[in-house]
């Protein structure tokens, strides 16, 4: 598939959803990891897990000289915090076992259902908002990037 069908089928992505999805996946690791304990916070590796897939996204777009890097990472982004929801969603009960965030104060007196509801909810809001920030993030520094970096001549 040539860069120009590309653009034509994605104009406003400049790259196909399957590779934006396949960018936002790139992070999907990290989640697993570190909610099973494997890596840990303050390591290199975590840091390896957590700064290459936004550097990855950054070249990609860059490479792909898409129209509007800030767009196309910012739905990375949003992709990325629905994966990093979904995956702490699931990995919910492995992470807290028997001791489950519980709601304090005024809440304190919810019933169970509410009791685990909400901070799932909060947390699965939480995700998705962090991932639409790191999109953003990414998406200002490409976009940047691609002011001041020379990219040579851009083809129709």
């Amino acid at each position: 598939m040539t860069s120009r069908n590309t653009r034509q089928r994605h104009p406003v992505l400049g790259l196909p959803m399957i590779a934006v999805i396949g960018l936002a996946l790139l992070a999907a690791p990290r989640i697993v990891l570190h909610d099973l304990d494997v890596i840990h916070e303050g390591t290199f590796v975590n840091a390896l897990f957590v700064f290459v897939p936004p550097i990855v996204w950054i070249a990609v777009v860059l490479w792909r000289r898409v129209p509007n890097p800030f767009l196309t990472l910012l739905v990375t982004g949003l992709f990325y915090g629905v994966l990093l929801a979904a995956g702490h969603q699931l990995l919910w009960d492995t992470v807290f076992g028997d001791d489950p965030p519980a709601l304090g104060g005024n809440l304190s007196g919810l019933g169970p259902a509410a009791q685990s509801v909400v901070p799932r909810l909060f947390a699965a809001i939480s995700s998705v908002f962090t991932g639409v920030i790191v999109g953003a993030i990414t998406g200002l520094i490409a976009w940047g990037l691609g002011k001041v970096v020379p990219t040579g001549s851009r083809t129709p």
